[in-house]
């Protein structure tokens, strides 16, 4: 199993002169729970180079067994300190690709034109793709081959527009993931706020919060064997 980990290169959290990133647990307990069943993982960013945490997911309160185990991995920390290019990434070398969430993705990720060929890719090969919270917002201007959006008719969840008004950033985001999945023709819905929840369709996997991100990684486990 050879999986390909995207995560954002951005970290500035809108206007509000804070910071963001990804969100630790949603690479982290996926990350180990592929590992652990021998996934070869590689991770990148269209930057390359350190990818940055959110500092809220770094926090006390967001911890969890798998960021812990993160925290006192020097070899995960090593390779999310040095992430290879985006754009030098082939889809044909991989089985899968995850994209944790995060608040970073909203900004680089949404319109990046190397992830969008990336997943497009992915998506015609029929290998699973999977986002958790926030990445579901990667998929805004992904298209299917027939130029359809590639959400569209699809069940679908992420990041609601009740959890994002929660922690107070539903001005601050450059769009709302769930309007922007209906709009785009989803067939999204959610669960209880903070609540585990993740939906398959196909080969489209989508989790909508940092407690899914388990549920996202059992998922695409499932779809590679």
């Amino acid at each position: 199993m050879k999986i390909l980990f995207v995560l954002t290169s951005h970290d500035k959290l809108g206007d509000t002169g804070k910071k963001t990133g990804f969100w630790v647990e949603e690479f982290a307990s996926p990350y180990y729970k592929l590992l652990d069943k021998g996934a070869d993982i590689t991770i990148a960013t269209p930057k390359g180079g350190a990818a940055p945490i959110d500092p809220s997911s770094d926090a006390p309160d967001a911890a969890t067994a798998a960021t812990d185990r993160f925290n006192n991995d020097a070899v995960a920390k090593d390779k999310i300190a040095n992430t290879k290019v985006l754009a030098d990434m082939d889809p044909d070398d991989f089985d899968a690709v995850f994209y944790p969430g995060g608040h970073g993705p909203l900004w680089d990720l949404t319109k990046n034109k190397n992830s969008i060929a990336l997943i497009e890719k992915f998506n015609s090969q029929e290998k699973p793709i999977a986002f958790v919270c926030h990445a579901p917002a990667v998929l805004k201007d992904v298209k299917n081959a027939d130029g359809t959006r590639l959400v569209k008719g699809k069940k679908v969840t992420g990041f609601s527009n009740s959890e994002e008004s929660a922690v107070g950033l539903s001005e601050v985001v450059p769009f709302l993931l769930e309007n922007m999945l209906i709009e785009n023709g989803a067939s999204y819905s959610n669960t209880d706020d903070w609540a585990p929840y993740a939906i398959q369709d196909g080969n489209l996997i989508t989790g909508q919060n940092p407690a899914s991100s388990e549920l996202v990684a059992e998922k695409l486990l499932a779809s590679l064997n």
